[in-house]
């Protein structure tokens, strides 16, 4: 007999049933079409596009290294599925970092327009999203949203890499959500 509180002792694997634990009952839908997937197309391709998003990282001024910094080891958005690229010819998203004077103003518009569509925009910090502490000077921009289209502004002086991840969580949802919305506009 035994003690009780007194630990037993199993060998790997003892004590296993088949077909019992976390095995989910069974189901019409598994028995009349087996391995099949139902989803709206607009619905699949926003997954696959808000789980695969590459960066066109723009940065300008001090925005940019805590932008470097979440893509580093610490914060890594790859678990996301975000990877920074250098060619707009093959970015999904605009990360806008810094201060934006009137003289990258050109650039910036010309890097957008190569970029492919679907496209998005995230403007980090105040100096990208109204001109920050500089926002009287003649050479800046009073945002970048004057020069091309924003999705998510990212507020801050600079911003955390943290509220950088929850800019692109929050893309991430806006594109779920204009999926949704042309799935029931047709």
């Amino acid at each position: 007999m035994e003690k009780r509180g007194a630990p037993v002792e199993m060998n790997f694997g003892e004590g296993y049933k088949p077909n019992q634990g976390n095995t989910p009952a069974s189901s019409v839908f598994e028995r009349v079409l087996p391995n099949a997937l139902t989803a709206k197309s607009n619905e699949l391709f926003a997954l696959a596009r808000k789980s695969s998003l590459w960066t066109l990282s723009f940065g300008l001024a001090c925005c940019a290294i805590e932008m470097m910094s979440a893509h580093m080891s610490h914060h890594d958005l790859d678990r996301f599925g975000i990877v920074t690229w250098p060619s707009p010819r093959q970015a999904d998203v605009m990360i806008v970092a810094g201060t934006v004077v009137k003289k990258m103003a050109d650039p910036i518009k010309l890097l957008y327009e190569q970029m492919p569509d679907p496209k998005w925009v995230i403007a980090m910090g105040s100096c990208a999203t109204n001109g920050g502490p500089y926002y009287k000077s003649y050479s800046v921009v009073m945002g970048v949203d004057h020069l091309i289209p924003v999705d998510v502004y990212v507020p801050g002086c600079p911003p955390r890499p943290e509220a950088l991840m929850h800019g692109i969580l929050q893309l991430q949802e806006k594109i779920t959500k204009d999926a949704q919305q042309r799935g029931t506009a047709s």
